[in-house]
């Protein structure tokens, strides 16, 4: 009897604590203990571990294991920290994994990602994956890197975790002597992580001061396919309403082939060129049924990757230094999440009031701090890049007759706060569509879906329309705007709830 007691009131704290994980309005709670563990290749420095260590303290985690393992033993390694935190017996707040070793041995990631996801310990709670190059000519050196960063920590204690990297990724940048680098993160998380205990009291002290100049230009295109994607009409109207609330000049192609996709880009791209002053910001909307391998369908049913047309855009020499925002409505692959929640025995659900479920790729942060030939190459051309998408990788992207909880829920929150971080409010659109129950065409059990955020940005960027300048491009009385008419749509508060959803998955 004092065993089922004792398992019933761990299961009860573990419950309440994953209830309470979000509970401050979208900022994680780091009440339970901390964890962390760095895994290093053999020729790792002892230099850069000890930089790396000290990083994490100013981080907030004061104990921090310490092993060795060639790449071949990375997965292992990290299965016996997962296994350890579950024999805890008790919820963990918050699990930073470090790996440092030469470049080729990080490009498989996801897999360590999974593994760390499968923690029952951390259920809700964030993780964060910390991947340094140890190539001799790793550009910053993983030192460089780690210092900017535990010197910011010091300086800035109020600062989240997300304007902490994008602050240091410019930094990085600015001082590296290679073009070829951009750091870049990758984010599932559903709200703002301060790991400085300064950071839920001092908010007084502002926020970061280094903002993206949006005084310039501002251009949106909007590329959907309307065809057998009922709803896709009411995510279209209710994103150029944004666009156009923002200041961008929107152009409105409905329907495109695969082609069309193609050439419309490039003709976005020479009417950038041709703008007679700087352009601020271009954001980019992809709505289609897609693909495991990036692909989207156009209306002809021809494939196109939607990859080639962010680096096609992101290369434009007009836009360099500026932000470019993609955001990407459609399937990823054809896996559906029922989410995760804490292991309960049916016995116990009379007594205990369980937490809702959590996607299963929810609360994950990847920060790839010489991407490179790594695990997610990218280029100087490719900074400065904001790409989300509405589901992980390898899952379907859902959308019903009243819309996409992605877009629907972003055009709220973004409309609701357009002088924040967007960043921080990409965090917040996830935190209420992982919150949210869909269910599928093709099953009758609930399943979830959870946005994915890809960051290469330097600077703050914040979309409110003060200070907008008046566009100036060139060939037109009004340049950046053409659209085929696309009927009605609905107020973001009627579309936040999807009804009979249906995956934007190809064929």
């Amino acid at each position: 009897m004092a065993f089922l007691v004792a398992g019933t009131l761990r299961v009860a704290a573990h419950m309440a604590d994953a209830q309470d994980s979000l509970a401050r309005k979208g900022t994680y709670s780091l009440r339970a203990p901390r964890a962390a563990l760095t895994i290093c290749s053999p020729e790792v420095p002892d230099s850069t571990v000890a930089i790396l260590e000290a990083t994490l303290q100013a981080l907030g985690f004061h104990s921090c294991q310490r092993r060795e393992a060639s790449a071949q033993g990375f997965l292992g390694e990290l299965a016996r920290f997962r296994e350890q935190l579950d024999a805890q017996g008790g919820p963990v707040s918050c699990a930073l994994v470090a790996l440092v070793a030469p470049r080729e041995q990080l490009r498989r990631p996801q897999l360590l990602v999974r593994e760390l996801s499968r923690c029952e310990a951390l259920q809700g709670h964030p993780k964060i994956l910390l991947l340094l190059s140890s190539a001799p000519r790793a550009a910053p050196e993983p030192g460089a890197f780690l210092t900017g960063l535990r010197e910011l920590c010091g300086r800035c204690p109020h600062w989240s975790l997300l304007q902490l990297l994008t602050e240091v990724f410019g930094l990085a940048s600015r001082e590296s002597c290679r073009a070829s680098y951009c750091p870049v993160l990758r984010s599932s998380l559903r709200g703002t992580l301060f790991l400085q205990e300064a950071g839920l009291w001092d908010q007084e002290e502002g926020s970061p001061g280094a903002q993206y100049d949006l005084s310039g230009a501002r251009a949106a295109l909007i590329l959907a396919v309307l065809r057998e994607r009922p709803g896709a009409q009411r995510d279209v109207e209710a994103l150029r309403g944004l666009c156009e609330s923002l200041g961008f000049q929107t152009v409105l192609r409905t329907d495109p082939t695969a082609q069309d996709f193609q050439e419309e880009l490039a003709q976005f791209r020479e009417r950038l060129h041709t703008c007679r002053g700087p352009v601020g910001c271009v954001l980019v909307a992809l709505m289609a049924h897609g693909g495991p391998r990036g692909q989207l369908l156009g209306a002809d049913g021809e494939e196109v990757q939607s990859e080639a047309l962010v680096r096609r855009l992101s290369r434009c020499r007009a836009l360099r230094g500026c932000p470019k925002i993609f955001l990407l409505q459609a399937c990823r692959g054809g896996h559906r999440d029922a989410g995760m929640g804490p292991a309960v025995s049916p016995r116990f659900w009379r007594w205990l009031r369980p937490s809702p479920p959590t996607p299963s790729h929810a609360d994950v942060l990847q920060i790839c701090a010489d991407a490179p030939g790594g695990p997610t190459p990218e280029s100087l051309d490719l900074a400065d890049v904001l790409r989300v998408y509405a589901a992980t990788e390898g899952y379907v992207a859902y959308r019903g007759e009243r819309g996409s909880d992605f877009i629907q829920t972003l055009v709220e929150v973004v409309r609701a706060y357009p002088g924040e971080d967007l960043l921080e409010l990409l965090a917040e659109v996830s935190r209420q569509v992982c919150a949210l129950d869909v269910l599928g065409p093709d099953c009758s059990e609930p399943r979830k879906a959870c946005p994915e955020v890809r960051s290469s940005l330097r600077r703050r960027l914040c979309l409110s329309r003060a200070g907008v300048a008046a566009p100036g491009c060139a060939n037109s009385g009004s340049p950046l705007t053409h659209s085929r008419p696309v009927g009605r749509g609905a107020s973001p508060s009627d579309l936040v709830q999807v009804s009979n959803p249906q995956p934007d998955a190809g064929s």
